[in-house]
């Protein structure tokens, strides 16, 4: 089996496994007693706290250990946002943050906050002159992501921390997908990221706040960890944790040679074997191993399961493999296709063979997918030089099936009038206007869900 969802989570480096069972025995303490065996625990804990400092570029006095990157992200976000009250309850972030910063922002949004959410390019990046613009005067806190982790896009964050310097405002940076790979630029001042995504174990998280920062932890006081986080630190694992981060840094810089040409052999050879797909993400600013794809008339789910069946391990950032209707945030923010959607996250010392393998089989169990999908024939009615689909009741991606079905019947200048009440919709039909050179028109409310309006102006009915 080919494991390559490491965007997700990593399995314990080797590293990792034993640190964490050579530190069982001296770790289980606790590190605020003065006996002999709390002084061990102490000396580990501190240990772990002045390596991590090493690896992220800060003072030891400025790293925390917490439950989670989760825990990381609400604990920062609310720490600073209460901290720089008396400034505003003024709060940015991107369109394309992980679920743990946009749920942060929609609590702070409940409470009275106000939230600027900046928009993203077609690639996935945010421009740093819109943050620019974005901030105010009563600006609390702003937050970017060093990565994007469902595309793997590398964000601007220099150019945008650079801003927020000038502006007076802290940037928190959610480093979890690429502090493996080495330090975020300089200029954040909070940073957070999640130990299991480099081979650490699960359930340890890292919040770093730069000393000057204004910072109030929320709840109740606390003695440990400068009073920022609450609990008894999982010492072993936070010691695993720290000893994983440093072991996959001696390894990134020929990983991330080698895992960027495997990740560009399927960026190139994705589109020629498999026909009507999208690789989505900025083709030269990304990570290393992450490679994002999105298949025309496919179910997502189906797709993901079916890749499991042959052997390989993939995610999916897909409507149709979340269980709600709604698309990712992220593929809806770039304005990309979402149906039929594949991440692919390489793990370090992946073997050549097992990516070619995948591109072998790819092929076969999309068509297949295809062919099982059995897409009802389209309703159609004829409407002077309109085409008017009927979608009501189907969920992605029939309606974009039954577009592309009947768009040859479409004389130059004509349109076809989609009626869907799926919310994948309004993502995947101006996103299959965009592939194939056709005008997406816009949409319009109908008597029964949504109208979305495509022009025929090209004869062509490939990509472009």
């Amino acid at each position: 089996m080919a494991f390559f969802d490491v965007a997700s989570g990593a399995s314990l480096h080797p590293v990792a496994r034993q640190a964490l069972l050579a530190s069982l025995d001296e770790g289980w303490a606790d590190p605020g007693r003065l006996y002999r065996e709390g002084r061990r625990a102490r000396l580990l804990l501190d240990a772990a706290r002045e390596a991590a400092a090493e690896a992220v570029g800060c003072r030891a006095d400025e790293v925390v250990f917490t439950s989670s990157g989760t825990r990381a992200v609400h604990d920062g976000v609310a720490g600073a946002l209460a901290g720089r009250r008396r400034v505003g309850r003024h709060l940015i972030v991107s369109a394309v943050e992980h679920s743990s910063v946009l749920h942060s922002a929609d609590a702070f949004e409940a409470a009275g906050g106000t939230v600027t959410r900046v928009g993203v390019s077609r690639a996935g990046a945010v421009g740093p002159s819109a943050y620019a613009e974005a901030l105010r005067t009563d600006t609390a806190l702003a937050c970017l992501q060093s990565a994007n982790h469902e595309v793997g896009t590398v964000q601007p964050v220099a150019e945008v921390a650079g801003a927020c310097r000038a502006a007076g405002v802290p940037l928190l940076v959610d480093a979890a997908q690429s502090l493996g790979w080495g330090p975020v630029p300089e200029g954040w001042s909070l940073l957070t990221a999640s130990a299991h995504k480099w081979g650490g174990p699960s359930g340890v998280g890292l919040l770093v706040v730069r000393k000057g920062v204004r910072f109030a932890a929320r709840g109740p006081g606390e003695e440990r960890e400068s009073g920022r986080v609450s609990g008894f630190g999982n010492i072993p694992a936070i010691v695993a944790s720290v000893a994983a981060l440093r072991a996959v840094r001696t390894e990134a810089d020929a990983e991330a040679v080698r895992l960027r040409e495997l990740t560009e052999r399927i960026r190139a050879r994705v589109p020629r074997l498999v026909p009507d797909v999208e690789v989505v993400g900025d083709p030269e600013r990304r990570l290393p191993g992450i490679v994002t794809f999105s298949c025309l008339y496919v179910d997502g789910e189906v797709l993901l399961t079916e890749l499991d069946r042959a052997g390989f391990s993939v995610s999916s950032g897909s409507s149709c493999t979340s269980g709600t209707l709604a698309p990712s945030h992220v593929l809806k923010a770039m304005g990309v296709l979402s149906e039929g959607n594949v991440r692919v996250s390489l793990p370090m010392g992946v073997a050549s063979e097992e990516v070619d393998r995948f591109l072998e089989v790819l092929p076969g169990v999309v068509a297949g997918v295809r062919s099982q999908l059995g897409a009802p024939e389209p309703r159609v009615e004829e409407r002077a030089a309109e085409l008017v689909v009927d979608s009501l009741g189907k969920r992605c991606p029939i309606p974009v099936i039954e577009l592309a079905k009947v768009f040859p019947e479409v004389p130059m200048g004509g349109t076809v009038r989609v009626l869907s009440d799926d919310q994948a919709a309004r993502l995947d039909i101006p996103a299959w206007c965009e592939m194939r050179g056709q005008e997406y028109v816009g949409e319009e409310e109908a008597e029964r869900g949504t109208a979305y309006i495509v022009r025929r102006v090209s004869q062509s009915e490939g990509p472009r």
